[in-house]
Formats: C-alpha cells, sequence, structure tokens
C-alpha cells in the first residue's frame, strides 16, 4: 500500500475502499478486453463522488491550518461547489462559493443544494470560467479583512494535495486487483481539471504498477490539460515524498467532442449503451465521454484488460428510447 508523508492531514469523509467490480455484460456488447469498473461514483458523501477523496485532504488541510472558512468556485451547476459546501458543513467550517456569470434562472440542483448546506453564494457576473479564480483570491483578502480565516480550493479541487488523495487511492486499488487476480493494462479517467489523473500518475509512478494511466480530457485542450497532469503529478509526488513522474508517464486524449459542458454523440451512446447494459449511470459532461474513449480503446489493439475509474458526476436523461441507438454498440 502507498503511503503518505505524515503532513498530509485527513479528514475522513470517504466509505472506503469503494468497489471494483468486472462489468460482464458491457464487456461482452463492446466485444473487446475484459472490463473492470473502479466505482469512485460510491464514495459516500452524498452523491460527490471523485470530489470526496480529494477533499478528506483539502478539508484536513484547512483544519490544519486553522481555516474557519473554505472558499472556492466555479459553474452554478459544478459538482465541486456542491460537494466543497457539503464537507465544510460536516466539518464545521463555513463555505463561501464563488461561481463565474449571474444567478441563473433556474437553479441547478447542485447549486439548490449547496444552499441547503448553508454555503455563502456569490457571483462573478462574468461568463469567462476564469473569472473564477481572481474573484476568489479577492474574496480571500475581504474575509482576512474582516478577521476570519479563510482555505481557498482552486475549481475542481486541482492542488498537490487534493491530486496526492488520488495518488493514495491508487494503492487502494493495487490491492483490490491484487486479490482479484486481474493486472490491467489500461486504466481510463475522465480529466477535468486535472488533478484526479495527476494523483493516478503520481501513484502509479511511485507503486511501479504495470498499467498505463490515459486522461480523457473534457474540458482543456489536449497539451493544456497534460501540462497540468505533470505539475500536478509532481506536486503531489513532492507531498507525499514520491518519485517524481515525467512527460513520458502523462497521456491525455481530447475527448471534448463539441466543447465543454455539451454532450457529445458518441458520450450519449456510451451512456446509453452503460445504463442498458450495467445499469450504469454517467454523466454527459465528464464520465461519458470518458468510457466513450474507453469504447474507442476496446475496439481497437489495447492488449489487456481495461480499467475505467468512475469519478461520478449527475446523470440526465439521454432523450427517449430511439436516440444514441445508431451510436451505441449492442
Amino acid at each position: 500500500m502507498l503511503a503518505a508523508s505524515p503532513a498530509l492531514a485527513r479528514f475522513p469523509l470517504v466509505a472506503a475502499p469503494t468497489p471494483l467490480q468486472r462489468a460482464y455484460r458491457l464487456e461482452a456488447a463492446l466485444g473487446g478486453p475484459p472490463l473492470y469498473l473502479k466505482r469512485d461514483d460510491l464514495t459516500g458523501l452524498a452523491r460527490a463522488g471523485n470530489k470526496a477523496r480529494k477533499l478528506e485532504l483539502l478539508v484536513g488541510d484547512a483544519l490544519e491550518r486553522g481555516a474557519d472558512v473554505i472558499l472556492t468556485g466555479g459553474g452554478p451547476a459544478s459538482n465541486h461547489c456542491y460537494a466543497t459546501a457539503v464537507a465544510a458543513s460536516v466539518a464545521g467550517l463555513g463555505c463561501v462559493l464563488l461561481y463565474y456569470g449571474s444567478p441563473p434562472k433556474d437553479e441547478p440542483p447542485n447549486l439548490a443544494f449547496a444552499r441547503d448546506v448553508e454555503a455563502d453564494v456569490r457571483f462573478t457576473g462574468d461568463l469567462r470560467r476564469e473569472s473564477v479564480e481572481d474573484g476568489l483570491e479577492t474574496l480571500a483578502q475581504q474575509l482576512r479583512t474582516a478577521g476570519r480565516r479563510p482555505y481557498v480550493i482552486p475549481r475542481g479541487g486541482a492542488t498537490p494535495v487534493g491530486s496526492a488523495a488520488y495518488g493514495l487511492a491508487v494503492g487502494e486499488l493495487a490491492a483490490q486487483l491484487k486479490d482479484a487476480g486481474v493486472a490491467p493494462t489500461t486504466v481510463v479517467v475522465a480529466t477535468g481539471s486535472c488533478g484526479t489523473q495527476a494523483g493516478l500518475v503520481a501513484g502509479t509512478v511511485a507503486g511501479g504498477y504495470p498499467w498505463h494511466v490515459v486522461g480523457a480530457s473534457v474540458s482543456r485542450p489536449q497539451d493544456e490539460s497534460s501540462e497540468r497532469v505533470l505539475r500536478l503529478a509532481r506536486g503531489a509526488a513532492a507531498l507525499c515524498g514520491w518519485p517524481e513522474p515525467t512527460a513520458a508517464d502523462v497521456d491525455v486524449r481530447d475527448a471534448r467532442g463539441p466543447g465543454y459542458g455539451v454532450p457529445s454523440a458518441d458520450g450519449q451512446a456510451a451512456a446509453l449503451l452503460s445504463v442498458r447494459r450495467e445499469g450504469l449511470l454517467l454523466d454527459p459532461v465528464f464520465t461519458a465521454k470518458a468510457m466513450a474513449l474507453v469504447i474507442r480503446l476496446a475496439a481497437g489493439d489495447t492488449d489487456g484488460p481495461i480499467l475505467f475509474w468512475h469519478t461520478g458526476g449527475v446523470p440526465t436523461p439521454l432523450g427517449g428510447h430511439n436516440a444514441g441507438r445508431q451510436n451505441a454498440a449492442t
């Protein structure tokens, strides 16, 4: 099992280990190599998915530093923002959420849930996602002036601390695979803010494991995502006292389709196939597009089992019984 530096504080939030399952019916539909699922959609913190692992260390770090309020941001439908608000509430901390844009006429469920746990909700008034970063630092300074002790988390929890949580999760996976007698050659994960893939890369390199981590980039151009993954992976490795990953350890594939937050045809087809064959729910922004990459890999020359790391998300209805039928493998 991979060990982290004792300097990394943890606030328990995750029902670990999350299940490792073989997707027999989906595997048969694809006609490819064995397919396994790491079910981090089942982490146990109010459907927070992969955000829960990161928040264990981020909230732990905030408490260790004497913070009394967590400050983060994203889009109005952000899973990260909602999950952070829940984790802060559980830990007895305040939470301020800064969303890009203006208050929506119809609030997404995640925003409404964040209000339910008494998060202080603000908006930048600027539709650019990047407006959150500038706004967070301004808000943090305002809170300090008012006598508060804020802990700032960037969009997606993408920091070396947050990434380290997924480095440690690699050890959990390795133990499950050993018990099951399974040796995957490829691990596929959705890559948005890049912290989850970065952690998986850091942990895989540190443990000397034989599989190859592939990120399905749903948010940023491939080159930008690759640079962010490597930087965060190196930061996580440094925190944990592990060997430094190299650029050769980072593999990012462009899975954006029409763009970030816009469903893709192959993603919708992958989501339909997954729920029909496995009862597996995928969200259109992250995991459906990552599963579409799994399907492409399974149809190619991938040698050996594939593992799909399910990061969670909020699924949506897929448009009726004929939607995506021509594109879904049957």
